[in-house]
């Protein structure tokens, strides 16, 4: 299945983005990919946040069957591109237990 989502390339503590189509099975430091959609540089001022994607080609592609990753796909709802809800990306956070209780479990 293909999917389109961001690849980080950049130095280190210097952090930039392209999204990518890509196969879902290679990882996303693999470097393999298909077409270079767009790129993301979070560094820039926020104002001047340079996000340029080719919305065009994004559509082309996930008419054809490619999915878009839960970022991309709120990017693309931000840029009005797509219409859709944001889609939370943060981990869920899990309660933290006590101490009593996991001395009780033992």
């Amino acid at each position: 299945m293909l999917k389109i989502r961001l690849q980080r390339i950049g130095r280190k503590n210097d952090p930039s983005f392209r999204a990518v189509l890509t196969d879902s099975k290679n990882s996303t430091k693999s470097g393999k990919f298909l077409e270079i959609l767009g790129t993301y540089n979070p560094k820039a001022k926020e104002k001047d946040r340079e996000t340029h994607f080719e919305t065009e080609r994004m559509k082309y592609w996930m008419s054809k069957g490619a999915k878009l990753s839960d970022t991309m796909h709120n990017f693309l709802v931000r840029q009005k591109a797509i219409e859709g809800k944001y889609i939370n990306v943060l981990p869920k956070k899990k309660p933290t237990k006590k101490r009593k209780e996991l001395k009780a479990k033992k």
